[in-house]
């Protein structure tokens, strides 16, 4: 057996360089930029007032001062700025040549056209040009876009934007004991719930999954879905053969010439996890319990679809108080199922007792993974511990 580490770099290293294409800004929301984009433009593109109120000079403060015109967001004032003068404007309005600050109308006395000011105060009230960004700014975000990001690269002018393609990611659950939701199990038949969640997990992170149907513990059914996976970038497989986890699926992978890089970490749950290459794609095959499969899901397969669009792998360790106490762990690094909540600065984070790898409804329950080295020695509560958000 290798360990979480040594088998996270090796699957890292199956992922190829990321394939580029331009998309429309509107499309953009959660995709990885594949090359900076530049501000076509300044914003903003002039001092603009940023409060409704009168542009004029500090030097003419308190006043009186003369009202000499308007002016407004799209329709700007045009006119001279004599000393002595003002003018009435509103937010987002060009602040004419002339004037270096913008009093807001509540402490602005106005007769006619005469206005006088009752304690000017320090702020200006005027947004400099360019103080958001200048033209030639880049922008490229080392993590998915958001719609932050969007609106930010639309006021940069920028209408396409050029991002990673979408990794294909064909996800494959194979039994003669699995039969699709809504289905009505046979005597010894459960509901396939695998497939559902890896593909879940693929998508969050940006990838495209195709669930493949169920494979039957043949050689020939699994041939057939491995053909059906033809151009993915990384095909998933789920659980193995009624002869042993994974026996029939490496057989058949092996066949068709799948190289494989490792088999079996020093991790729990999710001991059994293969990983290798197949022609063009990357493949992992995860365990088929359904928490084992989930946690490798997190731990592996996620991090390898980040770094096939060009982004940090992740997940990064969180730290949190550990509310209860703990024995010592094992030769395997253990992830367990955890509840969070508020503490005093680092979040308190609490193992459910039941760790049992079958049970989905934990798993549902769950806010984090308690992370536990191999070998840890037994902790108190009270204690600073990591974990990984779930």
């Amino acid at each position: 057996m290798i360990s979480v580490d040594e088998a996270r770099a090796l699957v890292l290293a199956l992922a190829n360089p990321p394939e580029t294409e331009e998309i429309p800004l509107h499309q953009a929301l959660g995709r990885a930029m594949a090359a900076p984009a530049l501000a076509r433009l300044t914003q903003p593109p002039f001092d603009a007032s940023a409060m409704d109120g009168y542009a004029l000079r500090s030097a003419d403060l308190p006043g009186p001062l003369t009202v000499i015109g308007t002016a407004a967001a799209g329709v700007p004032y045009e006119g001279e700025t004599p000393p002595g003068s003002a003018i009435r404007i509103f937010t987002g309005a060009p602040v004419p040549a002339g004037y270096d600050r913008v009093m807001i109308q509540e402490i602005v006395t106005r007769e006619g056209d005469r206005i006088t000011v009752d304690g000017a105060g320090s702020n200006l009230n005027i947004r400099a040009k360019g103080n958001d960004f200048s033209q030639g700014s880049v922008f490229h975000p080392p993590r998915p876009l958001r719609p932050a990001d969007l609106a930010l690269l639309a006021a940069m002018n920028v209408p396409r934007i050029t991002v990673a393609r979408r990794p294909r990611v064909a996800v494959l659950a194979g039994g003669d004991e699995l039969v699709p939701p809504g289905s009505q199990p046979a005597p010894g038949q459960i509901v396939s719930s695998n497939d559902i969640a890896i593909a879940a997990l693929a998508r969050e992170v940006g990838a495209e999954p195709l669930v493949l149907p169920l494979a039957r513990d043949t050689e020939a059914s699994l041939r057939e879905r491995f053909a059906q996976a033809e151009g993915c970038d990384l095909i998933v497989t789920i659980g193995g053969a009624s002869v042993g986890d994974h026996d029939l699926i490496a057989k058949v992978s092996a066949d068709l010439g799948m190289q494989r890089s490792f088999y079996k970490l020093a991790m729990r749950p999710g001991k059994p996890l293969m990983a290798g290459r197949m022609g063009k794609a990357a493949m992992l095959g995860l365990p088929g319990n359904p928490v084992s499969a989930m946690v490798c899901a997190k731990l592996f397969m996620q991090p390898l679809i980040r770094a096939m669009q060009g982004l940090p792998p992740g997940p990064q360790l969180a730290r949190a108080v550990l509310a209860r106490d703990l024995p010592p762990e094992g030769d395997r690094q253990h992830y367990l199922r955890a509840r969070l909540a508020p503490g005093d600065g680092l979040p308190r984070i609490d193992p459910f007792t039941d760790q049992d790898s079958a049970r989905l409804w934990v798993l549902a329950e769950a806010d984090a993974l308690l992370m536990r080295p191999a070998h840890d020695p037994a902790r108190r509560a009270g204690e600073t511990v990591e974990f990984l958000p779930f």
